[in-house]
């Protein structure tokens, strides 16, 4: 069965502490609930959660849906955002995960990438050098979401042209944004064979467009 491997970065710095982290471990726990009722999803989605804050943690190693637990998500009390850290070890990961097949055998569908910060980059000239890297792989679509009023955009445009604002960072909000993302995985099953780009769905209210 080929696989559609879907990668989530998580900032979880000082400032993600307290409600913010929380109300991603709520929004997580629902969008894994909501695919796991997708047949196309239930056959083909598997996850890998990487969190990053002064250290960058694979929390969750690439697993298929149905066999995912969501572990304990931590925040430290301060420190830096190391996000340039967090790309290189998911360049690291896709080229151990992802089948790229061969001649006589189709390998996994392209990935989709995934990024949630409420800050910028502490470690800026790691980023810069591990955004060629980044975009050298294939992804169906790279998605970053800058959340809170602290968050800048300007970087993450570097990275994809897919970004994203939630200007609040409570539990309805990080619900509705990975109620969002579940929409984007299961549209990727449902275009499986027929298109590599996946047109991405409108996105709610709480969720803003950056231009």
């Amino acid at each position: 069965m080929r696989r559609l491997p879907v990668y989530i970065l998580i900032d979880t710095s000082g400032s993600m502490q307290g409600e913010p982290i929380e109300a991603v471990k709520v929004g997580l726990a629902d969008m894994v609930a909501t695919l796991r009722q997708d047949p196309y999803a239930l056959e083909t989605v598997c996850i890998s959660i990487i969190t990053y804050d002064r250290d960058v943690k694979q929390i969750v190693p690439l697993t298929p849906l149905e066999d995912l637990q969501l572990p304990e998500i931590t925040t430290p009390d301060s420190g830096p955002t190391h996000t340039g850290a967090a790309l290189e070890m998911l360049c690291q990961m896709y080229s151990k995960d992802v089948n790229r097949g061969s001649s006589e055998q189709k390998g996994d569908w392209m990935p989709l990438l995934f990024l949630l910060t409420d800050g910028k980059p502490s470690d800026i000239q790691v980023y810069n050098s591990a955004i060629p890297k980044v975009k050298q792989l294939a992804f169906t679509n790279i998605v970053a979401c800058a959340a809170g009023p602290k968050a800048e955009t300007e970087p993450l445009k570097k990275l994809t042209d897919n970004v994203y604002s939630l200007d609040t960072m409570d539990s309805s909000t990080f619900r509705k944004f990975f109620q969002w993302i579940s929409m984007q995985v299961q549209a990727g099953g449902k275009s499986m064979g027929i298109t590599d780009n996946i047109e991405l769905p409108q996105p709610p209210a709480e969720v803003n467009i950056v231009i």
